[in-house]
């Protein structure tokens, strides 16, 4: 049980400072001329969609769970530490090309705030975090209860540090290479997922 809260809190984490969750808001506010009230807001938003589309994805994953842990003695023991060492292995090996969502520049062209706004939000929620949604399926095992303490911890750690990050970079707080810390975000997030999953074949 541990080992899912531990993983489900880094994996929280490291979502909440990748930059392609809050980066693209920042860039178009820049743009568009937003305030950090503006930005902020129209951030919260997107983050909300965001988060949304996460957990509901989540939930239904760990209903999953719950069923084959009921059904499939193993499940616990040997198939969900597998799913999340070999969910790890993937995001090892495709993290230069994962991207959350992605707008072009050209596509906001000539576009009212509004509907700015409503691309971004749109664009949030048909990218739900698919890192997180192998705790949801480990958590399933364990029940309702587990499953909801990680979608709260999710949800209010990533849109608490899209904020935080928004205002930061806004004020020019802290400036890094947002595309290498990107790049590497794949790895962290892979390595967390095998971690928790050798772990898990041990405490399960």
């Amino acid at each position: 049980m541990y080992s899912i809260i531990i993983g489900s809190f880094l994996i929280s984490i490291l979502h909440a400072i990748i930059p392609n969750h809050w980066l693209p808001v920042l860039a178009i506010g820049k743009k568009e001329g937003w305030s950090l009230g503006e930005t902020s807001r129209i951030t919260f938003l997107a983050g909300i969609a965001h988060v949304i589309s996460t957990v509901l994805i989540g939930l239904l994953l760990g209903l999953i769970g719950k069923e084959l842990t009921n059904n499939i003695e193993a499940f616990t023991r040997i198939i969900a530490p597998s799913v999340l060492i070999l969910i790890g292995l993937y995001f090892v090996r495709q993290h230069y090309t994962h991207h959350h969502f992605h707008l072009q520049k050209q596509q906001l062209k000539k576009k009212t705030k509004k509907s700015i706004i409503v691309s971004l939000v749109i664009a949030m929620f048909l990218s739900p975090c698919m890192e997180i949604e192998a705790y949801f399926l480990l958590a399933g095992a364990k029940g309702w209860y587990m499953l909801a303490a990680i979608a709260a911890m999710y949800s209010i750690i990533t849109i608490t540090g899209m904020l935080l990050w928004i205002r930061i970079v806004y004020k020019g707080m802290l400036k890094l290479n947002w595309h290498q810390w990107e790049h590497n975000a794949g790895i962290i997030t892979g390595l967390i997922l095998i971690a928790t999953g050798i772990v898990s074949f041990f405490i399960a």
